[in-house]
Formats: structure tokens, sequence, C-alpha cells
């Protein structure tokens, strides 16, 4: 199958190289100075119709091919593993944690304090009971440098 791939991947390619080509060598439909001011066009939708030149067949032709061997590709892809196949899946959901506050300590409660919620050894019972905000404004380590 891989060797059927990458033939199909080649020819895709130069189906694509030549109908760029093929695209840019073609003369458009009536791209003289009357149509560019919407004279010399007829009530055709898409203009006046010729006969079919080598270029426009041989553009059918590669746009043929291009469509199939995208289609091709697109099948022959879809039966190899990818990356993301290869990745385990995860089965355990992400831990919950319990709410803090800003300094990282449990939120306890709202009845009681957190030193008699806690239990004895949690840090939340070693912890210092809270020092008022007046305290903290004061001491020099919080005040601004200037």
């Amino acid at each position: 199958m891989t060797v059927l791939y990458y033939l199909v991947l080649i020819l895709h390619l130069i189906a694509c190289f030549f109908l760029i080509a093929v695209v840019l060598l073609q003369q458009g439909k009536g791209q003289d100075l009357a149509s560019a001011f919407g004279g010399g066009g007829t009530q055709a939708a898409f203009g006046p119709r010729g006969s079919a030149t080598l270029l426009s067949r041989v553009t059918t032709a590669l746009a043929a091919v291009f469509m199939i061997t995208s289609i091709s590709l697109a099948v022959l892809k879809q039966r190899q593993s990818t990356v993301l196949d290869q990745l385990p899946a995860s089965t355990a959901p992400a831990p919950v944690s319990a709410p803090t506050d800003v300094l990282g300590v449990p939120v306890a409660p709202a009845s009681g304090s957190p030193a008699a919620a806690a239990p004895a050894g949690s840090p939340v019972a070693n912890a210092p009971a809270a020092v008022p905000a007046a305290t903290v404004a004061a001491s020099p380590a919080a005040a601004p440098k200037q």
C-alpha cells in the first residue's frame, strides 16, 4: 500500500504542475479593449463559445486526473495510522484540589476558626493567627521603595 500511495502522490504532483502551466498558457476569452468596457460580449453567461482547443482539452483531462488523485490520496491515507493514534488515552480525571486563599492556605469552613476545623498536624492548625492589615502596612518590609 505504501508504494501505491507514493506512486499516486507523484502522479498528483506532476498533474498539479502541468495543470498550473496549461492554465497559465491559455489566452483569456475576449481580452481585447472593447471587452474591458463591457462591449464585445454576447448574451451567453460565460462569454462567447468557441471551438475547444488543444489546451482546453488538456486542461480538462488534467483537472480530472487532479480530482481522481486527490480522492485516491485521501482514501489511501485514511487507512494509515497517525501520531495521535499512538498516544495513550488518559483514563483518570485530573484531581480536584481544595480551594485556597491568596497565600495557598486551604480555605476553612465559615463556622469557627481555621485551626479548630483543621486536623492537629495540618499546616492550617500550625499557622499563625491573622495579622491585622494596619500592622502589615506599617512594617518597613512592606513599605514601597522610592
